[in-house]
């Protein structure tokens, strides 16, 4: 068998979480199976590095901070290679590059084109536990690019596929995916399988167990994910076509979790001309720039003029201004605002396609709660709402029971 393991940043946070890891990596390794692993920057090295180069400017460009991010996990895939090594294995490390990870050559949240299997397939084939870092890819001049916070789950899943692994199994400091962030939810229970979509849905609207790419392209290919943690050997979450309920209440379950996203933006145009092609404009100039946004929302019209609101991520923030700058002198409009002190709650699931209620339920729990809804987004298995960020953790404890999911 081909396993492909993924470790985040916490399970290989210092010496001994990495010799941990290196021994559940030897376990499959004794058992026959043929074993890479992507591994994350240990710890909070991404955190640091960011620091680091705000100690020097402002301003950095995007391509030296992919340049200076692309280290931590460079730190790790060694490390973690010589822990195996140490140990008696035969084990390298690959950078992403040397993997052949191909990526489209946008800084920061860059996508993979392509993978080029040969090397790891050849390393694997002379016995050799692989170790590639994540993260990272590179374009075709040869740049280095990243792929965004959680990118390494991206680089584990798209390895996966690539080799045709027969298990691609995702290690974290939870034991799986859970109803709810269970440091909020003293009530949340893990559940023993999600299906893809919910777990995209779960994943977009702030759920940090899985980067949402990471879920669309398992979902693409239909390749199982099994999210597990890497401090124990209890079974964890599998996340496949269709989650099969294992018990009564589950199957009554309107909602199968409850996700909330402090990383929120909220910006608003003001006095927008009324006429077509000036939506195209705005988000035009958006996706140009590569700022992925979320929900909008565009008032009557007034005077012949509207205000538009979207949300996007916080990190987007002096993007967003300098784009917003020159779209309200083009059009002209009257003003802008950015405001981060929203964040996002969202119930998600499927059973909300053949339970209705689930909107009222939720905004009705919310207003209990003197929770002020400012935006609202919905899909056929997903509602959700933009509120005050002081109130997000309380809307989502109640939530939580509002749709019976405590336990």
């Amino acid at each position: 068998m081909i396993v492909v393991k993924k470790f985040g940043g916490s399970s290989v946070g210092d010496a001994e979480r990495m010799k941990r890891v290196a021994r559940r990596i030897a376990e499959t390794y004794d058992k026959g199976n043929q074993v890479a692993v992507v591994v994350s920057a240990m710890g909070d090295t991404t955190d640091d590095l960011i620091a680091l180069s705000k100690q020097v400017t402002s301003n950095p460009s995007a391509r030296e901070m992919d340049m200076l991010l692309s280290t931590g996990e460079q730190v790790s895939i060694a490390m973690l290679a010589m822990t195996l090594a140490e140990m008696g294995y035969k084990a390298i490390s690959l950078t992403g590059a040397q993997a052949g990870y191909h990526t489209d050559g946008t800084y920061s949240k860059s996508k993979i084109v392509s993978i080029d299997n040969s090397r790891v397939k050849q390393e694997l084939d002379n016995g050799n536990i692989v170790i590639v870092a994540g993260f990272q890819g590179i374009d075709e001049s040869g740049e280095i690019n990243t792929l965004g916070r959680g990118g390494s789950d991206t680089s584990a899943v798209a390895l996966a596929i690539a080799l045709n692994a027969d298990v691609c199994e995702i290690y974290t400091d939870v034991d799986g995916v859970y109803t709810a962030d269970p440091r909020v939810v003293e009530k949340a229970w893990k559940m023993p399988e999600v299906s893809y979509d919910e777990m995209l849905e779960m994943a977009a609207m702030g759920a940090l167990v899985l980067q949402p790419r990471s879920v669309e392209l398992a979902k693409m290919y239909g390749l199982k994910l099994h999210v597990r943690s890497s401090f124990n050997h209890n079974e964890g979450t599998i996340v496949k076509e269709e989650a099969l309920m294992n018990n009564d209440l589950e199957k009554d379950l309107m909602v199968c979790g409850v996700a909330h996203d402090m990383n929120v933006l909220k910006a608003t145009i003001f006095g927008v001309p009324d006429k077509p092609g000036v939506a195209s404009s705005i988000f035009g100039k958006l996706a140009d720039e590569k700022v992925n946004v979320d929900m909008i929302i565009q008032s009557g019209s007034r005077d012949a003029k509207q205000d538009i609101s979207f949300t996007c991520g916080r990190d987007e923030l002096n993007k967003v201004d300098r784009i917003l700058k020159e779209v309200v002198a083009d059009l002209p409009a009257d003003n802008y605002t950015l405001v981060d002190n929203f964040a996002k709650v969202s119930v998600v699931g499927a059973g909300m396609i053949s339970h209705p209620g689930v909107a009222a339920t939720m905004f009705k729990t919310l207003s209990d709660i003197n929770a002020n809804i400012g935006m609202i987004a919905t899909s056929e298995i997903k509602i959700s709402c933009i509120v005050d960020e002081a109130k997000v953790k309380e809307a989502v404890v109640a939530l939580h029971t509002a749709f019976g999911l405590d336990r």
